[in-house]
């Protein structure tokens, strides 16, 4: 895999050692509204989890890549899935686990890195997210590395017994538009 380092973070390849932290963060009700998870998840499965991760990403249509600090602190994790190759899209996300590590660019710079690996390594074509309406941390992030809002999606997700709203975020990559 092509080394993904910025200034302040580095994306890398999910290893073994990786399981307790994405136990952690699987298993923890406050993150299950991101992710649109309904139940734990055990460690025994999460295992057999990383044992399938090295498949790639044309085979399981998924990405899913830790958020490692320049000092080797997994601090999150940020995934490419729904991978279309034909029509050349996929969505993204990312997780920064703890709030200290939150509003301070790494995930900016850690979107910045996918960002471009998905359109210069990939040659995809456009990526989206989908983002609660309240998410403002969220809708200022993708709002600042070019992801357009296109859509929202009414009552979409029912969380806590009230449906939440959804927003759909777009970016095109404008140096590959080849349009007849």
């Amino acid at each position: 895999m092509v080394t993904l380092q910025g200034e302040f973070v580095y994306l890398r390849a999910l290893e073994p050692e990786d399981l307790e932290f994405i136990y952690q963060v699987e298993n923890d009700e406050s993150l299950w509204e991101l992710s649109h998870t309904q139940t734990p998840y055990s460690r025994y499965l999460i295992k057999e989890y990383l044992e399938h991760a090295h498949k790639d990403i044309f085979e399981v249509k998924q990405l899913r890549l830790v958020i490692c600090t320049n000092d080797h602190e997994v601090i999150g994790l940020i995934d490419v899935f729904d991978f279309d190759f034909k029509n050349r899209k996929a969505g993204v996300g990312i997780l920064i686990k703890h709030q200290g590590h939150r509003g301070k660019g790494l995930g900016r710079e850690a979107l910045s890195l996918l960002v471009n690996y998905c359109f210069t390594h990939l040659h995809l074509h456009q990526l989206y997210c989908n983002i609660s309406e309240d998410n403002q941390a969220s809708i200022g992030l993708f709002t600042a590395m070019g992801f357009e809002k296109i859509g929202l999606k009414k009552d979409w997700s029912l969380v806590n017994g009230v449906y939440k709203n959804e927003y759909l975020f777009q970016r095109i990559n404008t140096s590959c538009i080849s349009k007849k």
